[in-house]
């Protein structure tokens, strides 16, 4: 008669196995990064991927399913700033920004917090949209779906400063969301930091001075 395993270990044997599957994927999409920052997307391979991360290419397609989706997945973790499963809502920033009693404080939080989101994805935005641009289709998909994710950032946004009083009398949503849309998009933030040569810093004073003049009553 075979014995039965103790829970605990049972526990123990799933947290580790749990834990090593989320290394995997951690090196998976470090590698991707590197690979697609350095080699464009149209060189990137599921092959060079597993390279570099050590793994196979069909771990790669198990846990993504598709280069597509790992891309996304790459840049989804650049612009959350980590790889934990936290809605934007529920993550520290955003909870200061709408409990900060100030329109002006939380244009300024805005504003930093667009900033740190341009600087992490910008390298990859690079390579993304020009890609796009050359009519590659999966990355024509997958500009379209990030703009549309910003957009619905915007419009939670302008939705609370109108909530909260703070929005322009007079100023309609929907205009004050497609102006906010266009002031916090990657392309004016490579046109000001990459073309012209501001700071980042630069970039966030203009950004929330801006929004204030834009937004504000």
């Amino acid at each position: 008669m075979s014995s039965q395993p103790v829970n605990g270990r049972r526990r123990y044997d799933n947290r580790h196995r749990e834990e090593q599957a989320r290394q995997t994927r951690r090196r998976i999409l470090q590698a991707a990064r590197e690979v697609l920052l350095g080699r464009g997307y149209t060189a990137m391979t599921i092959a060079a991927v597993a390279e570099t991360a050590g793994v196979s290419a069909e771990t790669i397609y198990k846990r993504f399913g598709s280069k597509a989706a790992l891309v996304k997945e790459v840049y989804d973790v650049a612009l959350a700033g980590d790889d934990l499963p936290i809605p934007v809502p529920a993550r520290g920033g955003w909870r200061d920004l709408l409990e900060d009693p100030s329109a002006q404080g939380k244009v300024a939080r805005y504003a930093a917090h667009a900033r740190q989101i341009s600087e992490r994805v910008a390298p990859l935005l690079d390579v993304l949209l020009a890609g796009s641009r050359a009519g590659d289709a999966d990355l024509q998909a997958f500009a379209e779906k990030i703009h549309a994710e910003r957009l619905t950032g915007t419009t939670m946004f302008v939705t609370h400063l109108a909530e909260t009083g703070s929005l322009r009398p007079g100023l309609d949503p929907a205009r004050a969301r497609d102006a906010l849309w266009v002031l916090n998009s990657p392309e004016v933030h490579r046109l000001l930091v990459t073309d012209r040569g501001w700071s980042n810093d630069d970039y966030q004073d203009w950004l929330a001075e801006t929004m204030s003049r834009t937004l504000l009553g």
